[in-house]
C-alpha cells in the first residue's frame, strides 16, 4: 500500500479492559509527540512562561529530538486563543521559491518526475524560525533566548535514543540516498542503537545563533549564505534573496458551530479548517450519532460526509493570496444542507459519480502536532512538518537541519495525485512565492464561552478525518481525551473511492459497510495521530485531562 512507506504507524485494538485514562492536571498540560519536547514545555510554563512560550520551546525541542517531522528546515500553522479571547493564527507554511514553475516536475513527455518528493529541488522556502519568533513577539512574555535553551541543550548534550526513534531512523531509506542525512542520522551505516546518546553539534550551532539573533539568524546572515550556497551546488532553487524576504502571515481564524460548540480553527491555505467546518455542519443534522461509535451506520454517514468535502478540496481550495476561495461557500448552510440531502443512508455513492460541488463564491506523512493550556487558560495549537518523513531526506551541509518536500503539496499536475493520493486542481498550481496547500487542522474549542478542548494531528491528507472523529467522539459520545483518542478511526478522501479503517472495526461491521457498497481497506496504517487536551469540571473542580495518541510515542505532562 502506498502510504505505508511514509508513516510508520503501529495501531494497537483498544479493548475497554486496555483502555487508558488521560492524564490529569490541575494548572497546565503539553501534550506532545516526542517526551523531551513535552519536558521542555512544562519546564517553561513552571518558569512562568504562557502558552505561547511553551509552544516556542517545544517546537524547537522537536527539531532535535523528533527528526522525522520536528524541523528548522518546514513550516506550519499556530493557533493561539488567550484566555482573555484573544485569538491568533500564525501562517509559517513553506513557500514556492521565486524561480519555481508551473510545470517544474514534469517531463519531456508532461509525466511527472518525482523530484518533488526527494533531494534538493523538493523543498519550498521555510518557514518555523520565522513563524515562532511572530507567535512569540505578539503574544509570548519569557526571553527568546530562554526559550530556544532546551533545544539547544539536546543538540549539544544529546539525548539517549528511544527505541522507536532508533528504528525510525534504521528504515528511512530516504536519509541513506544524501551524505549528510546518512552521517548524522543513521552514522554511515552503523545506525543508532536505543539507549545511546545522540549529539548533534551542528544543528546545536544553529540553534545557538538563532537564540542569539532571532529568526534573523537562520534567514540572514552565515547560516543563510550557507544554507543557500549548498542549494546553488545541487541544483536546487532556494536563493539568499528567497529566505531574506521570508515573512510569516498573520490570518483570521475561521469560527464556526456545531451542538453549542464554538470551533475556532484553520484558514487557507490550510484546507483542514474549511473541511472540519463543511463536514461537521453536514453532520450535525444527519443523525449519526444515534447509531453509536463505531457502528456501521454512523461510519457509513460519517464517511459520505468526508467524500464529498475532499471532492471540493480538489477544486476550490488553495493559497488565499493567489486564488479566491470560497470560504463562505463551502460551509455556507444552503449548501451544507444540498450536500446532506445528497447522503443515502443505506448507499455508498461512487466516487466517480460524484464530483466538486458548485458552492457560492462571494466572501464576506510526516507532520506533528502539539498541545498546550497553561494555568492562565491561554491555549495553542501547533501542527507543523517536512511532510513526508525526514522531508526530502537533504540534510544541510555543516547546518544540521533537514529540510522539507513540501512542494509535492501543490498539484504537480492538476489530476495527478500527491504523496497521499490527493488530487488537486488548478487552484493548487506552482507559482512563485505561492503557499502550497495544507491538511494541518490544528483547533481549539469553547463551550459557552469557556475552554473545552484544544486539538490537532499529524498524518497528510488523514489528519482532517482524524482531528474530526476525535472531536465527534468527546462532543457527541462523551469520551474523554484518552478515549477519543484511542477509539479505532476511519478515512475517506474521495479519491481513491476507498473506505480505510483501522484495526478495531468488528468483522460484522466491515461487512455491513461493504453491503452498503463501501471498497473497505481494513488495517491500514493509521488516521493521523491526534494529541488532545480537554477541560473537564469548572472552577475548583476543573482538571485539564491530556491525551496522547497510542500510536505513536508521544507524551502528555502537566502540573
Amino acid at each position: 500500500m502506498k502510504y505505508a512507506r511514509y508513516f510508520c504507524l503501529v495501531v494497537a485494538v483498544v479493548s475497554a479492559a486496555q483502555a487508558r485514562h488521560p492524564v490529569r492536571a490541575r494548572n497546565a498540560m503539553v501534550v506532545a509527540q516526542e517526551p523531551h519536547a513535552t519536558d521542555a514545555g512544562v519546564s517553561v510554563l513552571k518558569a512562568g512562561g504562557n502558552a505561547v512560550d511553551a509552544a516556542v520551546a517545544v517546537a524547537f525541542a522537536l527539531a532535535v529530538t523528533h527528526p522525522t517531522a520536528g524541523n528548522l528546515g518546514g513550516g506550519g500553522f499556530l493557533l493561539a486563543r488567550m484566555a482573555d479571547g484573544r485569538t491568533a493564527f500564525i501562517d509559517f507554511r513553506e513557500r514556492a521559491p521565486e524561480k519555481a514553475t508551473r510545470d517544474m516536475y514534469l517531463d519531456a513527455a508532461g509525466k511527472p518526475t518525482g523530484d518533488s518528493l526527494q533531494g534538493w529541488r523538493a523543498s519550498g522556502v521555510p518557514g518555523t524560525a520565522r513563524g515562532l519568533e511572530m507567535a512569540h513577539k505578539k503574544l509570548g512574555r519569557r526571553g527568546w533566548a530562554e526559550l530556544v535553551a532546551p533545544a539547544v541543550g539536546l543538540a549539544r548534550d544529546g539525548f539517549v535514543v528511544s527505541y522507536a526513534l532508533a528504528e525510525s531512523l534504521r528504515r528511512a531509506k530516504r536519509l541513506a540516498e544524501f551524505e549528510e542525512s546518512r552521517r548524522i542520522f543513521q552514522k554511515n551505516g552503523a545506525y543508532w542503537e536505543a539507549g545511546e546518546r545522540f549529539k548533534q553539534p551542528e544543528l546545536g550551532a544553529t540553534l545557538e545563533r538563532i537564540a542569539r539573533d532571532g529568526a534573523r539568524g537562520f534567514y540572514e546572515g552565515p547560516v543563510a549564505e550557507r544554507f543557500a550556497a549548498a542549494m546553488a551546488r545541487h541544483g536546487g532553487l532556494i536563493t539568499a534573496a528567497d529566505l531574506k524576504d521570508y515573512k510569516a502571515i498573520e490570518r483570521t481564524p475561521l469560527l464556526g458551530t456545531y451542538k453549542g460548540y464554538q470551533i475556532l480553527t484553520a484558514p487557507p491555505p490550510s484546507s483542514g479548517g474549511v473541511g472540519l467546518l463543511q463536514m461537521m455542519g453536514v453532520l450535525e443534522g444527519l443523525g449519526f450519532e444515534k447509531h453509536g461509535a463505531g457502528s456501521a451506520a454512523a461510519t457509513h454517514l460519517v464517511a459520505e460526509t468526508m467524500r464529498r468535502f475532499y471532492a471540493d478540496r480538489s477544486e476550490h481550495l488553495g493559497d488565499p493570496d493567489f486564488y479566491k476561495v470560497p470560504v463562505t461557500g463551502l460551509i455556507s448552510k444552503s449548501y451544507l444542507a444540498r450536500i446532506r440531502e445528497s447522503i443515502d443512508p443505506h448507499r455508498a455513492t461512487p466516487s466517480d459519480q460524484w464530483k466538486p460541488g458548485s458552492p457560492a463564491r462571494e466572501e464576506s506523512a510526516e507532520t506533528t502536532h502539539f498541545s498546550i493550556v497553561d494555568a492562565e487558560g491561554n491555549a495553542v495549537a501547533l501542527t507543523y512538518t517536512l511532510n513526508g518523513g525526514y522531508g526530502s531526506g537533504v540534510t544541510v551541509p555543516g547546518l544540521g537541519f533537514l529540510l522539507n518536500n513540501e512542494m509535492d503539496d501543490f498539484s504537480v499536475k492538476p489530476g495527478h495525485p500527491n504523496l497521499f493520493g490527493l488530487v488537486g486542481g488548478e487552484a493548487n498550481a506552482i507559482a512563485p512565492r505561492k503557499t502550497p496547500l495544507s491538511s494541518m487542522t490544528p483547533t481549539i474549542i469553547t463551550r459557552g464561552g469557556e475552554l473545552f478542548m484544544v486539538v490537532g494531528a499529524p498524518g497528510g491528507s488523514r489528519i482532517i478525518t482524524g482531528v474530526m472523529q476525535v472531536i465527534l467522539n468527546a462532543a457527541d459520545y462523551g469520551m474523554n481525551a484518552q478515549e477519543a483518542i484511542d477509539q479505532p478511526r476511519f478515512h475517506h478522501q474521495w479519491k481513491p473511492d476507498k473506505l480505510y479503517t483501522e484495526r478495531g472495526f468488528s468483522p460484522d461491521t466491515i461487512e455491513l459497510l461493504r453491503q452498503r457498497g463501501h471498497d473497505v481497506e481494513t488495517n491500514t496504517t493509521g488516521v493521523a495521530l491526534v494529541e488532545a487536551i480537554i477541560v473537564e469540571g469548572r472552577g475548583k473542580d476543573r482538571w485539564l485531562a491530556g491525551g496522547t495518541d497510542r500510536r505513536a510515542h508521544g507524551k502528555a505532562a502537566g502540573y
